[in-house]
Parts: structure tokens; C-alpha cells; sequence
């Protein structure tokens, strides 16, 4: 009898503990990039990987009612971007900022590369390079010019530059555009 009850109460413990309160979605999206030059062919592999968490609450909980309705709560969202470059390296970027920005009315595009961003035309002239520092900005080397650049709240790319002759920083905005 002993033996009943126990089992009994494991199996209700178990089922009780198996019970959803996540609602969690996966996606996963890879992007194949083949670029063919004059030493080959090479690819580099873009996985980017989104997590939504939101976890499951009801409305009124405490009712005796059967079907209950589910309260909207806020979703957490994560993703991560894995780079494989031609040569087998592998990187992580937390957020990706590939897209199309314009400044001064110039359209450029800002596009992963090995070692961080390049910046170039919409017909594939290089203009410069970003690369990532400790501090959450980055460094951008351009033709005649070194500047510090980071991201505003509105996912605009905003760059710093010092001028020796008027001893002032300049700034331009490039911001971000729909493609």
C-alpha cells in the first residue's frame, strides 16, 4: 500500500515538473556568400542564430474557470551571428549592423568582413574599415583619415574624426537606411 502511494506521488511530482511555463522559438538562418577572384573561389558562412523566450502567464490565475487566457509578457530576444571566413577562422558578433546607410546623399553599404565591417559603394568601391575595439566602438580607416566610430540608439554609424588644423572633431552621421 506504502508502495502505491509512493509511486503515485512520484508520477504526479514528475508530471507536474514537466509543465511548460516558456514559450521558446529557435530559428537558425545561414547565408552562403561565394565570392570568385583572381586566386579562386572562396566562401564565407554567416549563421545567424535567434532565441525568443517569453514566458507563460495567466491572466487570472486564481480563478476556478477551466480555459484561461494567456497574458501577453514581454519577449526576450538573443542573437548571435557565427562568421566562417574562406581560410577557416571562425568569429562571433553579437549584433550584426549589415545594411545600407546614407550620408551627404551618398548611398554606401556596411557589410561583414574577416576582421569586422568594410564600408563601400553600392557598386562594391571600397570606401573604408571598421573594426571593433574593447571599449563597444570601433575604428574606422578610411582613405586619409582615422576616426572612432560607434552605433547611436537609433542603429545609426556615427564617426569622430580630430582635425590638426582647426584642433576640433567633426562628426558624421550615416545613417541607417531601408533597402
Amino acid at each position: 500500500m506504502k508502495t502505491i502511494f509512493l509511486m503515485a506521488g512520484v508520477l504526479l511530482f514528475t508530471i507536474n515538473t514537466q509543465a511548460q511555463n516558456k514559450n521558446v522559438t529557435d530559428v537558425t538562418k545561414t547565408t552562403v556568400t561565394t565570392v570568385k577572384d583572381s586566386d579562386g573561389q572562396k566562401q564565407v558562412v554567416k549563421q545567424q542564430e535567434v532565441q525568443e523566450v517569453q514566458n507563460i502567464e495567466l491572466q487570472n490565475a486564481e480563478s476556478k474557470a477551466l480555459n484561461k487566457d494567456m497574458k501577453e509578457t514581454p519577449v526576450q530576444v538573443t542573437s548571435k551571428t557565427t562568421v566562417t571566413n574562406p581560410d577557416g577562422t571562425t568569429r562571433t558578433v553579437d549584433i550584426d549592423r549589415s545594411s545600407y546607410y546614407t550620408s551627404d546623399g551618398k548611398s554606401y553599404q556596411l557589410a561583414l568582413d574577416p576582421s569586422g565591417y568594410v564600408i563601400s559603394t553600392p557598386e562594391n568601391k571600397k570606401i573604408g574599415i571598421l573594426r571593433a575595439t574593447s571599449t563597444n566602438s570601433y575604428i574606422y580607416r578610411g582613405k586619409n583619415s582615422t576616426s572612432i566610430g560607434y552605433f547611436d540608439t537609433n542603429g545609426n554609424l556615427v564617426l569622430e574624426t580630430y582635425d590638426d588644423k582647426s584642433d576640433k572633431v567633426t562628426i558624421q552621421t550615416y545613417t541607417r537606411s531601408q533597402q
